[in-house]
């Protein structure tokens, strides 16, 4: 009885589900009082892949190996493991065996060069720009060998020539004897854009042929005199310096160069020399062997948000001049210590740092329009740029402040007249020279005894009376710009004087 009601109750819902069809079709076909908006559907991106474009852009990146010749120490002769002799064994020894003395020194003969043997000094990489031959890679990949052996991914290995070295923007050009090679199309670099997804290919610890991926970080990262560099977190260890930074489009924007790292490999920041800078400087390189540079002979510092206040510049911009060498196209030029440059050759300055690699990359010989801000106007020159000379130092040197006994004038400061051996030696036509100085505003900000005052404001100082007129005359509670001539270097700081 009880097995023929199952059978009834299991019939009954098994013809119920058949008769209703499917709950999911019934509430899909289930009527709305309101009409349905179609939901876009959501497109989800993937990491791109990169096989392709690696596939083709793998052939032009070469592994590069440098040597160098070591002196090769000669084994000495003799009966080893047997003690120091004294000289008549030693003696003995010479007599009947013709032979040194165990542990004996050995003198190298007279005018006899030492043996030497190529050494493996480094690994690096590279690529190649030309199909007959022509590789860039870093300056510093190449710096002091002897020898220099490019190897192609098809093994093939040549002895390569170093056409030029460029150690500021750690760039190398060299050749090797080939015709049909592979290379990388230049990209522009001026268009990468941050967040953009690129790769290294190179040889990192000696590994030929290895690729990682990562986007580019920053842009214009300043680490260097002439270099905007790329910051990307694309993985760069010690053997990728020299290899291409590649984009999706295939196209190698810059030159692998730097890491920061606190171990000595990857942490996450690498730099990339833009190829717009590398592209330049391997030109002049192809063409002369070396890079020639403008200069313009002026000491510079940045212009902080104070001191752009003091000076009365709507923001802070430009190149602060803090020493203009005598005789240099600057001082011809009419240039002064205080002045702001904010152009140069019609391109505005926006960072300090933009100048001299705007004057690097201006041929010797030109004639550029130069616009400074002098006491509260804008003033503009014309200057002829001259050819950088190696080792130039332009720096200004670095002091310290020193303390002194307090004064009652609104700078804390107590001041003298200037000798006139002092203006000669310090090329200056006036100013009053700090005698001793106190806990006041010129001391916080590193004036110190010997200091010569030239200037305060728009105000160029001539002696001691107008000194102390003009600091009287300034506002309660508004900055102004000092300037002090040390040495050979003028300090411009902002200074709100005390009443």
């Amino acid at each position: 009885m009880k097995k023929k009601l199952i059978k009834l109750l299991f019939r009954s819902v098994l013809v119920s589900l058949v008769l209703s069809g499917p709950i999911y079709a019934q509430s899909a076909a289930a009527p709305s009082s309101a009409p349905s908006t179609p939901v876009a559907p959501t497109v989800t991106k993937g990491y791109p892949d990169f096989a392709d474009l690696v596939e083709k852009a793998s052939p032009a990146v070469v592994n590069i190996r440098t040597t160098e010749k070591v002196v090769v120490r000669q084994a000495q002769q003799g009966f080893p493991g047997l003690p120091g002799l004294d000289d008549e064994q030693a003696e003995f020894f010479r007599r009947f065996f013709g032979l040194p003395a165990p542990n004996s020194k050995q003198q190298p003969a007279p005018n006899k060069k030492a043996p030497q043997e190529e050494q493996n000094r480094g690994v690096g990489s590279g690529f190649i720009i030309e199909s007959n031959g022509y590789v860039l890679t870093n300056a510093h990949v190449v710096d002091g060998a002897e020898t220099i052996y490019v190897t192609l991914t098809d093994k093939r290995e040549f002895k390569a020539k170093l056409i030029g070295a460029d150690k500021r923007t750690d760039v190398a050009l060299v050749k090797i004897e080939a015709t049909g090679l592979p290379r990388l199309t230049v990209g522009d670099s001026s268009r990468v854009r941050v967040g953009e997804w690129v790769l290294a290919i190179g040889s990192p610890f000696g590994l030929e042929n290895t690729v990682t991926a990562g986007i580019v970080s920053a842009k214009s990262r300043d680490t260097g005199d002439y270099l905007p560099f790329i910051q990307t977190d694309v993985a760069v260890n010690p053997g990728n310096s020299g290899g291409p930074l590649i984009n999706t489009r295939g196209e190698v924007v810059g030159i692998n160069s730097q890491i920061f790292s606190r171990s000595g490999g990857y942490m996450g920041i690498s730099f990339a020399i833009p190829m717009d800078e590398a592209m330049r400087v391997s030109s002049q390189l192809k063409n002369n062997g070396k890079v020639s540079r403008g200069r313009i002979g002026v000491a510079i510092a940045e212009v902080s948000k104070e001191l752009a206040e003091s000076l009365g510049l709507a923001k802070a911009r430009g190149a602060l001049v803090r020493n203009v060498e005598t005789g240099a196209p600057a001082d011809k030029a009419g240039l002064e210590a205080g002045d702001v440059i904010l152009s140069f050759n019609d391109r505005a300055i926006d960072k300090s740092t933009d100048l001299p690699r705007m004057v690097g990359d201006t041929r010797p010989g030109t004639k550029a329009p130069i616009q400074v801000w002098r006491k509260g106007a804008q003033k503009d020159l014309m200057i002829t740029v001259a050819d950088l000379e190696p080792n130039e130092k332009t720096a200004a040197k670095k002091t310290d402040a020193e303390g002194s006994p307090t004064a009652n004038n609104g700078l804390g400061v107590v001041a003298i007249e200037v000798t006139e051996a002092k203006r000669r030696e310090l090329s200056i036509k006036g100013g009053v020279e700090i005698q001793s100085l106190g806990d006041g505003p010129l001391a916080r900000v590193g004036a110190r005894a010997g200091d010569v005052i030239i200037r305060v404001g728009d105000v160029d100082i001539a002696n001691l009376k107008q000194f102390e007129a003009t600091i009287k005359a300034i506002p309660k509670n508004k900055a102004v710009a000092v300037f002090l001539r040390r040495s050979d270097t003028t300090l411009v700081v902002p200074v709100k004087p005390v009443s």
